[in-house]
């Protein structure tokens, strides 16, 4: 009859709206996870708009990175008689640039920062053997079990003057006197009176050859 048509018809459609209204409910409800797990993506990814870009790694990187600095600048103000100091550059020049691991240094004679790109050529040098030197410190006294005994540094040295020279040897010098090996590659014919234990490399038409002075 009609009204059993009608009743049929009104049953399926009710059917129909119940599940519908489930799968409203569930589309929602993934909706809202998906909107948070974006948000963390985007978070530990450093891709949120209109902030800074500063990925989860990165945050981890630049923590360990202010440990490398407080150590580093222990060496680098004494070999600048304390003029200048390393810190990281927390903001990047712009939102579309990674930011967190970049460095400035303060100029303690006039109480500006600026680039370390602004730096001289020695006193890039002096910059990079201090981190590289408060990075092995951080190394061993974070692993507990990594021990850096030897450490080699390859040129640089032709960059720096005279009192910059015995600055930077001093530093190395107090590194040995701890235990650790330090090795110099270099062509400057001043280091030469000032390390004792040498391998000079010699060229001739002939070849190379080493000889040893103690």
């Amino acid at each position: 009859s009609e009204r059993d048509e009608e009743r049929y018809r009104l049953k399926t459609h009710q059917s129909l709206k119940e599940e519908y209204e489930s799968y409203e409910k569930e589309y929602r409800e993934l909706e809202e996870k998906y909107r948070y797990v974006s948000i963390i993506n985007k978070t530990a990814n450093g891709s949120i708009p209109g902030k800074e870009r500063i990925s989860l790694e990165q945050y981890v990187q630049s923590a360990y990175f202010e440990f490398i600095i407080d150590e580093a600048n222990k060496r680098f103000m004494k070999m600048t008689n304390n003029q200048f100091e390393l810190f990281r550059q927390e903001k990047a020049s712009n939102l579309r640039s990674q930011s967190g691991l970049d460095l400035e240094v303060l100029d303690n004679y006039t109480g500006t920062r600026r680039s370390v790109k602004t730096l001289s050529g020695g006193e890039s040098f002096k910059a990079s053997l201090s981190l590289a030197l408060g990075l092995s410190d951080v190394t061993q006294a974070k692993s507990g079990v990594v021990a850096i005994e030897a450490m080699f540094i390859d040129e640089g040295f032709g960059t720096l003057d005279e009192k910059s020279l015995d600055q930077a040897i001093r530093t190395l010098m107090e590194l040995a006197d701890n235990d650790r090996l330090v090795g110099i590659i270099s062509h400057v014919p001043e280091l030469k009176t000032l390390i004792d234990h040498k391998k000079i490399v010699n060229k001739s038409e002939k070849g190379s050859n080493v000889s040893l002075e103690y």
